[in-house]
């Protein structure tokens, strides 16, 4: 994935070409693909050409586009709102982009990007609905790859459906500004009448969106708590994905990456609530007042979680503060760290004939006085996944040892799991109280401790045993200096 910080050196733009003549210069096939792209849109072609090829002069009697068949001048190129150089020969494309320049005219020169003023993107074409994919002339396989899966993912009848909405547009504006003209555009293109244009029927069409607008109805509040996952964007179900891109507002947890929260429609109010360890920004009881507020105005708000809302995400407080309030609401499943942290070690949670069941637990569970129930299920061979327990390493390690289990017991640790910034560490029971001294972890660290993570791919993993032995070392070179 892209890092979040990277920057477009050519910012996509929607150009009006309706009437605008374009100039195209070239004879051959590099010139007639320009052509048969432009021909999607109501611009006038001017082709420069003074041996076209069969194809290119088929393309000139059937579409109409004036041919100039002479020679390159730069005063071909007078009056043109954008021109393309396209002779594949490239002393004339340099021409070109220098007389275009020279007369202040977006020149793009193809097959030549260093050249380029502007790139053509691959198009998928539902006029009025048009989604362009551009690789700043770095992929141009690569963006046709792209228009063919989206080409497959758009209705054909997108268009109908875009040119309709156009004719309500006005309607729609006196509508109240924010949820109740945002929602009735939703349920525009999300139901009745996007069913009825899907079925040709236009007339019904019309008639569903006629009674949208003169709906009255109030608004109701939703509240989803949505699983955000470990922390990878591509890891988001496509559920979260539309009810983001459909939210009002949008709580979410410091450990919510913000290329997730930007994953949002772009005005949807963006509220962080912490939860972080040692930086509480609200307390539970503000973050369940503030969902009863705002589904009590109407709105459509994401809970954004990390990992999965049902484990360890205090779900089941906000859902009895919503319940209690009458406040609708849904859960969203996300891929919580363990399942993540197992992915990245290639690790089977259950293994046949060794391990058939899972213990998922806080490290501060070990902090008691007693044992909680699920360490005999460690003793009798269950994986154990121990979420944000870095600090408490030592605690958990002597815990379980303390209660029968193996000082030898497999260990797997992943801190940022899922991400491209992973750290992945493995050793026994006995080594983990080295984390504890590792201040260089500083992301979410979860472990995985059981006899099936003996079946994990240690490949890209480092010892826990060679950090506790530099910390031994380290340990004995100071009191030597003293």
């Amino acid at each position: 994935m892209s890092p979040a910080n990277a920057k477009l050196n050519a910012f996509p733009v929607f150009m009006r070409v309706d009437g605008e003549a374009v100039a195209i210069v070239g004879n051959g096939e590099e010139a007639l693909a320009k052509a048969r792209l432009l021909s999607q849109s109501s611009a006038m072609l001017r082709i420069v050409a003074d041996n076209a090829g069969g194809g290119l002069l088929d393309f000139i009697a059937s579409t109409g586009a004036v041919h100039i068949k002479a020679a390159y001048e730069a005063a071909h190129l007078q009056g043109a709102a954008l021109v393309f150089a396209a002779s594949g020969d490239e002393a004339l494309d340099r021409c070109v982009v220098e007389d275009a320049r020279r007369l202040s005219i977006p020149v793009n020169a193809v097959d030549r990007p260093e050249l380029c003023d502007f790139f053509t993107p691959a198009l998928v074409n539902r006029a009025p609905v048009a989604i362009a994919i551009g690789t700043e002339g770095a992929g141009p396989v690569l963006a046709q790859m792209l228009r063919s899966r989206i080409d497959r993912m758009l209705s054909p009848s997108l268009g109908r459906l875009a040119a309709l909405a156009a004719s309500f547009r006005a309607a729609a504006e006196k509508l109240p500004r924010g949820n109740r003209r945002r929602r009735f555009w939703n349920d525009f293109f999300a139901g009745a009448p996007a069913r009825a244009i899907e079925a040709g029927e236009l007339a019904e069409a019309r008639g569903a969106a006629l009674d949208l607008l003169a709906s009255s109805a109030p608004a109701e509040g939703h509240i989803a708590l949505v699983g955000a996952g470990p922390g990878a964007e591509d890891l988001l179900t496509l559920r979260a994905h539309r009810l983001l891109m459909e939210a009002d507002a949008i709580v979410y947890d410091a450990l919510v990456p913000e290329a997730i929260v930007a994953m949002g429609r772009r005005d949807a109010e963006r509220l962080p609530v912490g939860k972080r360890k040692g930086c509480h920004s609200k307390s539970q009881e503000e973050i369940n007042a503030l969902l009863i507020e705002l589904g009590s105005a109407g709105k459509r708000v994401v809970r954004l979680k990390s990992g999965d809302p049902l484990v360890f995400g205090r779900a089941g407080e906000e859902m009895a503060a919503l319940r209690e309030a009458g406040i609708a609401y849904e859960v969203v499943p996300g891929v919580t760290a363990a399942f993540a942290a197992a992915a990245d070690f290639e690790l089977p949670l259950t293994l046949r004939g060794v391990s058939s069941s899972m213990v998922f637990t806080t490290g501060h569970d070990l902090k008691g006085n007693s044992l909680p129930d699920w360490a005999k299920l460690a003793i009798s061979g269950a994986t154990v996944a121990v979420y944000m327990g870095r600090s408490v390493a030592a605690e958990v390690a002597g815990r379980l040892i303390e209660a029968g289990l193996s000082p030898d017991t497999a260990v797997a640790v992943v801190e940022n799991a899922s991400l491209g910034n992973r750290r992945r560490f493995h050793g026994t029971l006995a080594d983990l109280p080295s984390l504890e001294a590792r201040a260089d972890l500083t992301g979410p660290v979860m472990t995985i401790i059981g006899d099936a993570v003996a079946g994990a791919n240690f490949e890209q993993s480092e010892p826990l045993a060679a950090h506790k032995h530099e910390g031994a070392a380290s340990a004995v070179a100071e009191g030597v200096g003293q």
